[in-house]
């Protein structure tokens, strides 16, 4: 699939909004990719795991892990579609949020993907940090990780920020405005946060906390 053609499956699923939004990384943007909105077509999704598995099916890939929640999906279909590309059969795992902030590969995924040439995977990238900390957590188990990456960047995401894998790339750059949540133009302009999609709800809260 060329950038064109993911563009389109993304806005085919719904998966773009616009409005006054709180990503995870806690900035605003004016615009979103609601990711979770592919997950329920499975077809599409399955449609964008070929695409990435085809990027790395000469990366020798042996298991395949994404962030909880939604990138357990991508794993699964992504490793599955290695798995027919290859010949040989690619584990597809996924890494828990440790409750701290961070991600901890356990349910013996980490023997799993201990020693083995390992591919993540994420639907979106604002920072990298999410990538990065799978990263970071698939290494400490003893993976051999060969490469990431997103169906989509949109923060001009580098290799280096995800952790510096041989390989970072995506199917998808996209370039849309956001803020941090100080400088934010939507905020200026009293534009209600969206408390229904993103993290706008916490926001909030955090910010009544702060005047009461």
């Amino acid at each position: 699939m060329n950038e064109d053609e993911v563009l389109e499956l993304l806005q085919k699923v719904g998966a773009f909004r616009a409005g006054h939004f709180v990503l995870t990384s806690g900035r605003h943007a004016g615009s979103y990719i609601l990711k979770d909105a592919m997950y329920a077509y499975t077809r599409e999704t399955s449609q964008v795991c070929r695409a990435m598995a085809e990027r790395f099916k000469d990366a020798c890939v042996e298991a395949v892990i994404g962030p909880a929640i939604g990138a357990a999906i991508l794993a699964q279909w992504t490793a599955y579609h290695l798995s027919e590309l290859t010949g040989r059969e690619v584990y597809g795992v996924y890494a828990d949020k440790d409750g701290q902030g961070g991600f901890i590969i356990k349910r013996g995924y980490d023997q799993i993907i201990k020693g083995k040439k390992t591919l993540v995977v994420e639907d979106l990238t604002t920072t990298g940090g999410s990538i990065k900390k799978v990263v970071d957590a698939a290494r400490a188990t003893g993976a051999d990780v060969v490469g990431a990456i997103a169906i989509c960047n949109r923060g001009d995401v580098t290799k280096e920020s995800v952790g510096n894998p041989p390989v970072f790339d995506q199917l998808l750059n996209v370039h849309l405005d956001s803020w941090d949540a100080g400088e934010c133009e939507l905020c200026e302009g009293n534009i209600p946060v969206n408390t229904d999609i993103g993290h706008g709800k916490d926001f909030l809260s955090k910010e009544s906390t702060k005047s009461s």
